[in-house]
Order: structure tokens, then sequence, then C-alpha cells
């Protein structure tokens, strides 16, 4: 495991495999079982998954780069859908991970991502 996998990074990896797994799981019944309804919140909710994976997956690995430019990802996705979701609630009939912010997960999401980029600064 490399230096920002280690310590309380093994922390930050635990807290992003939780993630793609609520989620992963979440997005995967909302769309095997009410896709129609909010097409756009259940695919941004398996795109957000899929970001928290490869964050995972980056951070145990120690690809340092990868982990950056998914942290950027999560954090624009989580303001700009939080703001959207915000101004214009019709166009997300259900939530998404990102929604309000990441309300719906104690607002993790939304800072979740100044932490990573924060350990990957400070494990420069």
């Amino acid at each position: 495991m490399s230096s920002i996998g280690s310590g309380p990074g093994r922390a930050l990896i635990a807290v992003y495999g939780l993630f793609s797994l609520a989620a992963g799981a979440r997005a995967a019944v909302q769309i095997a079982t009410r896709f129609g309804e909010a097409p756009l919140a259940y695919s941004l909710s398996a795109f957000a998954a899929a970001v928290y994976v490869l964050l995972t997956v980056a951070l145990w690995r120690g690809a340092r780069r990868l982990a950056l430019a998914a942290l950027l990802v999560e954090l624009a996705g989580v303001l700009i859908i939080g703001t959207v979701s915000l101004l214009d609630p019709a166009a997300f009939p259900d939530e998404t991970v990102w929604s309000a912010y990441g309300k719906g997960y104690l607002f993790i999401p939304l800072v979740l991502p100044f932490v990573g980029l924060l350990w990957l600064r400070r494990k420069r």
C-alpha cells in the first residue's frame, strides 16, 4: 500500500469503499425497479458510485494523479448537482447521492472531497 493509502488514508479508503457500496446498491435497485421515474437522478447516483469505486482503488493503489482527478470530479459533481437540485427540484424527482449537497447522506458527500484533497496535499 502506498503512503496515501496508509495511516489515516486507510480510513479514507474505508469511507469511500462504504460509499461505493451504498451508492452502488441504491442506484442498482433504483435503476432496476424504477428507472422510468427519475432516470437522470438514478444515473447520477450510479455515476457517483463509479467515482467512489475509482477513488477507493486509486487511494488503495497510491495512484495520486488518478485520485486527484476523481476527487475533482466528485467535488464538481456534488457542487453542481447539489446546486441544481436546490434551484430546480423538478429536475430531480428523486434524490441522488449528491442532491442537496448530500443531505440524504448527512452531507458527507460534500465534506469528503475536501478531506481527500487535504489528505493528498498533506501526503505530497
